[in-house]
């Protein structure tokens, strides 16, 4: 737990574990049912893939988590990844704005589609290690997949992404690393960081 408060709270979820449960009672372990062991008004607001690490704010009240999921439709939450790519990025800066949708014959899998859904996302490299390139990553808009996607596009698919073809891992390279929105009290600008363990 990074932050509790009355309204909401900021947790650090693993790599490997659901955000929500799944349909099958194998897939009921989860974070928010863990949370709610503590805090049993906690709320989801947003959701990280199952294999991806890192921040993920809960809401305390359905209004804070009505204020929160406006704040998140508006693009007024700032969240950023770190990311180890599988490839070098011919570029040390840039944006993807390929339009996704999912691909049907290959659920849950998304696809880059022009008759997609406008998906943005904003990249920067950090270090270039061999072969690979580690990546600060802002997705503006929230898609399902988009990073994964996007990186793949771009020929440099995340190392450790079984379902995107990146080279083999322990865990898939994707961490939420920061995550900054205003309080929906008082309206005071939070921010938090949380190293990548990769």
């Amino acid at each position: 737990m990074l932050h509790a408060d009355e309204a909401l709270l900021v947790v650090a979820k693993p790599a490997g574990l659901l955000a929500v449960p799944g349909r099958l009672p194998e897939m009921q372990d989860c974070l928010i049912h863990r949370v709610q062991q503590q805090y049993p008004d906690a709320l989801v607001v947003h959701r990280l893939d199952m294999a991806t690490s890192g921040l993920m704010v809960l809401a305390r009240s359905l209004a804070v988590q009505r204020a929160l999921s406006q704040a998140f439709a508006s693009r007024a939450v700032s969240k950023q990844y770190v990311a180890l790519l599988d490839g070098q990025l011919p570029d040390a800066a840039g944006t993807v704005d390929f339009p996704l949708m999912s691909d049907w014959l290959r659920r849950p899998r998304q696809k880059v589609d022009a008759a997609g859904k406008p998906a943005l996302t904003e990249y920067r490299l950090l270090q270039r290690q061999a072969d690979d390139s580690r990546v600060l990553l802002t997705p503006v808009t929230g898609r399902t997949h988009q990073l994964r996607v996007h990186m793949l596009a771009l020929g440099c698919p995340i190392v450790g992404d079984a379902l995107y073809g990146g080279r083999a891992a322990p865990r898939l390279m994707l961490h939420a690393q920061s995550l900054a929105l205003r309080h929906p009290h008082s309206d005071e600008l939070l921010q938090w960081q949380l190293a990548a363990p990769f």
